[in-house]
């Protein structure tokens, strides 16, 4: 049979791919050299702690293994946390319910063969699978483009049934017109699906992965499964026999037994979760770093990939398509068909291409939430006495160690023991994921500064950024300018880390001309605009953070009156273990420079924070990146669908040693800090700080 990706595919594409997975392989030796150092120790898992707490934590809540089994390994005999973890994993491996079977062929009905049609003949091109109910995932070689999409079809059903007999093939076109994404360097084509029989959506036909962008799928050790249709074949599996070799931050490297035609194949964790696109054998290679035929001769591109010797396999992460695709600008109707992914994809909430598309209360012509009707801060300010911070109980953590909560903005008007109990809550969530002993509520400090703040930004800043008639209300179509330069700074620098082209234009400057808007306003909204189409977070909310975290940094009277708001309610002396938020996040950096000396250890968590933008780090009390000299340990949590957090993970040396735990953060909850404290990932290490 003809191999139709190398007829396909240009050889300068062709030899580039094989040249980056040999070099990718190449690079990650050390790592994977570790981890078969630690496999012969006996260790079957050769993987990070925090990424055996995660997976272990997924096995748990999607039941990927029997309860039962876990509370009598568990108990068995005396298990440190990570060794808990990996007995889960363990279990999860070598129990398998009844159903693993029926499950796999339910995911197996997803998977489909590529064929193109040319000259008369069918050329089957690779593998797709179905991740909604209309759109199918293959790779970038195996569909390029939208015209080349139109000239092959998705055979379903291409399999031997139980009888040994060929199945009816039922074939469907593919619809390109209505959504076709592409990217070379992840190797992924994103492409919609004709209804079958004219009427009906594949997905409800055959089933469809639901893609999660959320981590603890698979860890080094594991196993994976492929489904494919290797050399045009009819679909097969490689089952239980492929073994997860290295995680780098865009593929995985894993053993498995696949041929060309593969490409394009979803591989699955034995919960039957898409974990990677299966994009291209990884090559042998002499020590010049060039690949080798099986004969032993260097490989040419003519040669085909055929003739290659491959020594492993590589796949895209499935949390990397999604983040690439989430940062795409779709029409709404494209919008529509990516959201029918599912909430665990992320993609419920992109932001839509055309400046038309509903709000998210239905206007027409924003894509901003709707302000809601507030009481002004100073008439609530009037009402009552400013809130004040609250101590912890006396004796918690045997009265040497302390919890301290930092909020971050707009919480003004608010009961500071209700938001001690949310904190705690989210907390108490995770720990219980963690395995670790829950918190009173009571036994944390919670300096409070809402209504502080508020005074002193005003109520058009503290309540969102900017008042109404400039642009938040329903129906209006543009957002405000910045009101300073540390505020431009950060956006600029903001739309810059997200991939914002210089000098990208877009629906929001010819409508700023026909206002009259000067430049620096235009370049204000493109940038704000730019960042919210590539998060879960809207503009308004965007836009009212960045802009109070600039304020802060940028006028001394307010974050003097800040720091001693929230010095007002700090322990004096012991161990602090410091867990912030958003704003809270800037202000505790400055905050530990102004501990009394009695504070001598300082556990850090910091979560949803914007210190990775030099335009907050630079403006601190210690200015640019640094770690504190009091500061023992340092979390920092962050999501990707957190547009706050764009700096994050933290780059560079000069911030130290630290942790940086990235959190998949449910849609319309990205910045939220129940939902950060709620992942064991974040909880994990303050529950053992406090235990220590």
């Amino acid at each position: 049979m003809v191999d139709t990706r190398d007829v396909e595919r240009s050889y300068e594409e062709q030899g580039r791919q094989v040249a980056d997975a040999a070099r990718r392989y190449r690079e990650s030796a050390p790592a994977r050299e570790r981890a078969e150092a630690r496999t012969a120790e006996g260790v079957a898992f050769p993987d990070t702690p925090q990424a055996l707490a995660e997976r272990a934590e997924r096995i748990l809540s999607r039941s990927g293994v029997p309860a039962s089994a876990v509370v009598e390994q568990i108990h068995a005999e005396p298990l440190d946390l990570p060794q808990a973890h990996e007995r889960i994993i363990g279990l999860s491996n070598d129990l398998q319910a009844a159903n693993f079977l029926q499950r796999g062929a339910r995911a197996a009905r997803t998977v489909a063969r590529i064929t193109l049609r040319r000259g008369g003949r069918e050329l089957p091109m690779g593998t797709g699978f179905l991740v909604s109910p209309r759109l199918l995932m293959t790779n970038h070689h195996v569909l390029p483009d939208a015209e080349f999409a139109g000239s092959c079809f998705a055979e379903f059903e291409a399999q031997v049934g139980v009888d040994n007999v060929p199945e009816d093939v039922v074939r469907v076109e593919f619809a390109p017109d209505a959504l076709f994404l592409a990217h070379e360097p992840l190797d992924y084509a994103l492409v919609a699906l004709a209804p079958v029989d004219g009427d009906e959506p594949p997905g409800g036909v055959f089933g469809w992965n639901r893609l999660s962008a959320r981590t603890g799928k698979l860890v080094q050790g594991e196993l994976v499964n492929i489904v494919g249709h290797p050399n045009g074949r009819l679909k097969e599996v490689a089952l239980r026999d492929n073994r997860l070799l290295t995680r780098l931050d865009d593929f995985l490297h894993y053993q498995t037994d696949t041929e060309p035609g593969n490409s394009g194949s979803p591989v699955f964790n034995d919960q039957w979760e898409v974990v990677a696109l299966h994009h291209m054998g990884v090559p042998e290679t002499d020590p010049n770093g060039r690949p080798l035929r099986r004969d032993g001769a260097v490989w040419e591109p003519r040669d085909g990939d055929g003739a290659l010797s491959w020594v492993a396999n590589e796949g895209v992460r499935i949390s990397s398509v999604l983040r690439h695709v989430a940062s795409v600008r779709p029409t709404p109707a494209q919008r529509a068909l990516l959201g029918e992914m599912g909430p665990e994809s992320g993609l419920g909430t992109i932001a839509p291409h055309e400046s038309t598309a509903a709000a998210p209360n239905g206007a027409a012509g924003t894509m901003a939430a709707p302000v809601r009707a507030r009481q002004p801060v100073g008439a609530a300010l009037a009402e009552r006495v400013a809130a004040t911070g609250l101590p912890a109980r006396s004796g918690a953590f045997g009265g040497h160690r302390h919890l301290a909560y930092l909020h971050g903005r707009s919480q003004q008007g608010k009961n500071p023991e209700a938001l001690r109990r949310e904190w705690a809550a989210g907390l108490n969530q995770g720990l219980t994921r963690a395995g670790l002993p829950t918190v009173d509520p009571a036994d944390a400090w919670f300096p409070y500064y809402g209504d502080r703040l508020a005074e002193l930004m005003g109520a058009k800043e503290s309540l969102g950024g900017v008042p109404q008639a400039q642009g938040y209300s329903d129906g209006a179509p543009g957002v405000p300018g910045p009101d300073s330069q540390a505020h431009m700074d950060l956006l600029l620098e903001a739309a810059a880390r997200t991939g914002m082209p210089e000098g990208a234009a877009g629906g929001e400057d010819a409508l700023a001309a026909e206002e009259g808007l000067d430049a620096a306003v235009r370049r204000f909204r493109r940038a704000l605009g730019w960042v919210a189409a590539r998060s879960d977070l809207d503009r308004w909310t965007i836009d009212a953070v960045f802009r109070d975290v600039a304020k802060y940094l940028s006028e001394p009277d307010i974050r003097d009156e800040v720091l001693e708001a929230v010095s007002a309610t700090m322990p004096q002396a012991g161990e602090l273990v410091f867990v912030t938020h958003s704003l809270g996040t800037v202000v505790g950096m400055d905050l530990i420079e102004r501990l009394p000396p009695g504070i001598d250890q300082v556990v850090l968590v910091t979560l949803g924070s914007p210190l990775g933008l030099d335009a907050v780090n630079g403006r601190l009390l210690v200015r640019g990146p640094h770690r504190p000299e009091r500061v023992r340990a340092w979390w920092n949590a962050w999501s990707p669908a957190d547009a706050v957090a764009i700096g994050c993970p933290l780059p560079g040396r000069h911030w130290g040693d630290l942790e940086q735990p990235e959190v998949a953060n449910g849609t319309d909850r990205a910045h939220d800090i129940a939902e950060y404290l709620a992942h064991a990932s974040v909880a994990g290490p303050i529950g053992r700080a406090l235990a220590r």
